[in-house]
């Protein structure tokens, strides 16, 4: 079986409050896929959902073909979880923590760990209570990684690293997934992460799903323009539907289309606008996710 993880119709609720409906998505065995939102638009709720601790308010959600509600023990010793926030036992150091771990996981591989560890050149001896915020992160990916699972859930598995430590860890975690052919399900409030390990994105507004498709994909599809015009165009009119977006900035202003260039000059010459200035800007998956959610 190739597809690992499989949900139909997911909608939930807080209270009255939706946060998504109709969520329908699949990963295929050795795919890593992102879920991208701001605060609040459900990314916490959708692990949580996988991994069975809530109950959705209705759509079914299968992991390695079995129900989340009856999963067998020996699927679940197929999943790793990483949760926001990295809790871990304080008072143990870099090497009692993972002898710790290892006992629970009967396919724990400690060379992935310690290898992780000394090129984040992290000192075996150091109890994790002493440590910074970052390097705790550090340790808790390690030892994530070190369970060799088939699926790795990952919330926003980057808080706390530094720059530098968070490229040296993705591309560590990119090597590692592609030769051991491991599935990710991944969440990151820091978009250009992401950019450099996913292959498929979702990417949730409030109670909506504004995008789901291959990051290739959108990254050639969704386009940034720059003009200069001379009036605000109804966006509410059904003419203007080749915009996706329009901002005014003090030098001008964004727009934002699925269209190509050519496409964008001709309707607005078609609708008798006055612009000039046109210009394409080449975006990041960050700039296309604002450009698709808004800044604010």
């Amino acid at each position: 079986m190739n597809t690992v993880i499989e949900c139909k119709n997911l909608t939930h609720y807080y209270g009255k409050r939706l946060i998504y409906e109709d969520l329908n998505f699949s990963i295929e065995k050795g795919k890593v896929l992102g879920l991208l939102g701001k605060n609040g638009t459900g990314k916490t709720t959708t692990i949580n959902i996988l991994n069975g601790y809530l109950e959705p308010r209705s759509g079914t959600c299968r992991l390695f073909g079995e129900d989340i509600r009856q999963m067998k023990p020996q699927t679940r010793e197929r999943i790793a979880l990483l949760i926001e926030g990295h809790q871990q036992f304080a008072f143990m150091n870099v090497v009692e923590i993972e002898r710790f771990y290892s006992s629970f996981y009967p396919k724990w591989n400690k060379v992935v760990y310690y290898e992780l560890i000394s090129k984040l050149q992290i000192d075996p001896k150091q109890k994790i209570q002493s440590m910074s915020c970052g390097q705790r992160s550090q340790v808790a990916l390690g030892l994530i990684l070190a369970q060799n699972a088939d699926l790795l859930i990952l919330d926003d598995f980057s808080m706390g690293l530094d720059p530098g430590y968070r490229r040296l860890f993705i591309d560590y975690l990119k090597d590692y997934c592609s030769s051991e052919e491991k599935t990710v399900f991944v969440t990151s409030h820091i978009i250009q992460d992401l950019e450099r390990f996913i292959d498929d994105c979702i990417i949730l507004d409030y109670g909506n799903i504004l995008v789901q498709k291959p990051v290739k994909e959108l990254m050639q599809d969704f386009h940034k323009y720059r003009l200069s015009l001379s009036e605000s165009p109804d966006l509410s009119e059904k003419r203007y539907e080749f915009i996706y977006a329009l901002e005014k900035h003090k030098s001008g202003w964004e727009l934002y289309s699925y269209q190509s260039k050519d496409k964008v000059e001709q309707e607005l010459r078609n609708l008798g606008l006055d612009y000039g200035d046109f210009s394409e800007e080449e975006m990041s998956l960050e700039d296309i996710f604002i450009g698709l959610t808004g800044k604010y």
